[in-house]
């Protein structure tokens, strides 16, 4: 038996495609056989390696029962949030508005109009410990639909007033004082024993400690950058850091980033990356180099396709239990590698016989032992013992806006490393979505095989132009940095909120919702409004037009009041702002005999580098040796033979 999402691509939707729920797609299909049969709308949003998204399938949605209820009663439609996050946006307000709080799976009830009225998250299939069950909350809606459709329509009514975003005076002018009342902000939060910021659930949110990396770059302030350092290693000997594989899984649901919640996602690993690389060129401590390779390395091996495209997530769960394929016994781990060398593993990577997660282990060295490859060989047994002990799910859709994430990762990498593997990986990409997700300007918000899913929202046209400013930036080419004008022209044109300042999540191209979001706050990836002011600000600094000066200070005086509340939730914005406000040294190095990619790594990440051939008539080698023309603050130095400093 399946339903109409058999016909779907995404993952997550055909994870669903066998219940005995008559599931529909997102669209006009659905909401029209609302209307005829005078039916309410049960909206469910997930995604592939959701746990509790699992748990709510596997106890309701394929329950017969249930089923027949939502089925006789509803309408019930099934979106996954990763390809339409202009709906989870809209929808994740209401479900906010509502209860106080949001996540997946979420459940929200709506008129055929897609006026909501109920929302929550994850229901029980039957009532317990005070929560109501969903069969019951099924039968109350459709009861109260019947009998009391007037306060449920005057509910929707008074739900959408409440979420349509009301008009506000811009902000003209730009506040450079928010950088630093941010990094006060998370002075104050900072857990100075296990690193982070606030108490659990300790999510990643790389663009945090990127943010600080730089502003204690600007500020002279290690005070700030040992924020970073201390979160950065205590998370690298974590369990959220998979010691066997590598890569960070999605966040910590302890203080001491010791027990993850297990799937791993593609953003968060970008981000981290690029965290790692920022506080490595910033440190020149090995480990956040170390840690950034072996995150690329976990890509990759289990994350990159055979045209060098870049899947989404894995899966927490397998076996339907989550975490069972990551975590070990104490025995297991002495039967595979034998009692001495077994022993020795198990001390280095804190794993006992009474075991630190529901009897098992997760291996981690907040043992303070030393992080090292001296275990090497018995991690790769591991890891191949791992793989045929269980499975996890792989979401492999590509997405545009985090391939790009990606994109950005793995050019930085390369400025750091000067191995061109990395941006042999990130050009590889960059033809892929080229090939596969675009379409002459327009971008799509992701493929799976050959099909498209629909045409692309803010993020993946900002994200994108982001990652050809990266690629530009590591010295991939000019091409890059043309594409990316020709990027953002569309965005410009499609998003663009030329009355209120800022930029819709959803644009021209795209159908429209009941209310249109414009995002501005950086959750676990940043805005695009945010990622928006940062290839503006670029692209006024690299291209140097009047045009993209003045659109990057309109976006920066808007973020500025959109941030004015609670800068540390805006740290992308942030980021373009310091660049804003102290423009990167530009260092064009003629080369004599070096490899440019050496020259590269050498040389600051927070500059804007040209490297040439001794073939100029502009810039020549000085004593026949590598030459740095270094300008700053309008004022250009001396031809030099040293490198300049970090």
């Amino acid at each position: 038996m399946s339903n109409r999402l058999q016909y779907e691509t995404s993952p997550y939707l055909l994870q669903h495609a066998g219940n005995p729920v008559d599931w529909y797609p997102w669209g006009e299909e659905a909401f029209e056989k609302a209307e005829q049969e005078d039916k309410p709308v049960f909206l469910s949003i997930g995604y592939s390696t959701c746990h509790w998204c699992h748990v709510m399938a596997h106890e309701s949605f394929e329950n017969e029962e249930i089923a027949q209820i939502l089925n006789e009663y509803f309408v019930a439609v099934k979106v996954d949030r990763e390809e339409r996050p202009d709906v989870d946006s809209v929808y994740m307000s209401v479900c906010q508005a509502i209860t106080g709080n949001g996540g997946w799976p979420m459940s929200i009830f709506m008129t055929p109009e897609q006026k909501p009225f109920y929302a929550g998250t994850y229901f029980p299939p039957a009532s317990r410990y005070g929560m109501m069950g969903f069969r019951d909350l099924l039968l109350a809606i459709a009861q109260q639909w019947k009998i009391n459709r007037k306060n449920l329509l005057a509910s929707a009514e008074d739900i959408l007033l409440y979420i349509t975003p009301k008009s506000v005076e811009v902000q003209e002018k730009i506040d450079s004082h928010l950088p630093r009342k941010a990094a006060e902000i998370f002075a104050r939060s900072f857990d100075e024993k296990h690193g982070g910021f606030g108490r659990a659930p300790k999510f990643p949110t790389p663009h945090n400690l990127i943010f600080l990396t730089l502003y204690s770059v600007i500020a002279h302030d290690d005070t700030v950058f040992q924020q970073v350092e201390v979160t950065l290693e205590k998370m690298r000997r974590g369990g959220i850091f998979d010691h066997i594989g590598y890569g960070f899984s999605r966040y910590s649901t302890d203080n001491f980033y010791l027990v993850p919640h297990f799937e791993k996602m593609l953003y968060d690993n970008a981000l981290m990356i690029l965290a790692c690389a920022a506080a490595y060129k910033k440190s020149g401590e090995c480990l956040f180099l170390d840690t950034a390779e072996q995150t690329a390395e976990y890509i990759f091996r289990e994350m990159t396709g055979p045209s060098g495209e870049f899947y989404s997530a894995q899966d927490a769960d397998s076996d339907g239990e989550e975490g069972k394929f990551y975590v070990w016994s104490y025995e297991e781990i002495r039967e595979i590698l034998g009692t001495e060398r077994g022993r020795e593993f198990c001390e280095h990577f804190g794993i006992t016989k009474v075991g630190n997660f529901e009897g098992e282990n997760i291996p981690n060295l907040l043992n303070g032992n030393k992080i090292s490859r001296e275990f090497e060989q018995e991690r790769k047994e591991l890891y191949e013992y791992r793989k045929s002990r269980a499975k996890l799910h792989l979401d492999d859709k590509v997405l545009t806006a985090w391939n790009s994430l990606m994109i950005c990762a793995m050019a930085v990498l390369y400025r750091v490393t000067g191995n061109r593997k990395y941006l042999s990986a990130a050009k590889k990409n960059q033809r892929f979505i080229e090939e596969h997700l675009v379409d002459g300007d327009f971008l799509y918000v992701s493929c799976r095989g050959d099909k498209l899913s629909v045409k692309g929202f803010l993020d993946d046209y900002t994200y994108y132009a982001a990652a050809l400013l990266c690629l530009y930036e590591a010295n991939a080419g000019s091409e890059y940095l043309e594409r990316a004008k020709q990027i953002m022209e569309e965005t410009e044109q499609q998003f663009a909120d030329q009355d209120g300042g800022g930029y819709f999540l959803y644009g021209t191209q795209n159908n429209s919702l009941i209310t249109k979001p414009k995002e501005t706050y950086d959750g676990a990836l940043p805005s695009g409004n945010s990622v928006m002011a940062y290839c503006l600000v670029r692209l006024s600094q690299i291209a140097e037009g009047k045009t993209y000066t003045e659109r990057a200070e309109r976006q920066l005086a808007f973020l500025s009041g959109e941030a004015k509340g609670y800068p540390a939730g805006h740290s992308l914005f942030l980021i373009a702002l310091l660049l804003y406000l102290h423009p990167p040294k530009k260092i064009t190095a003629v080369i004599s005999e070096e490899k440019p990619e050496n020259i590269l790594s050498a040389l600051p990440l927070y500059a804007d580098v040209r490297i040439l051939p001794d073939s100029t008539s502009e810039y020549r080698l000085l004593n026949n040796r590598t030459t740095y023309y270094v300008c700053e603050n309008h004022t250009c130095l001396p031809p030099s033979n040293e490198l300049p400093e970090r």
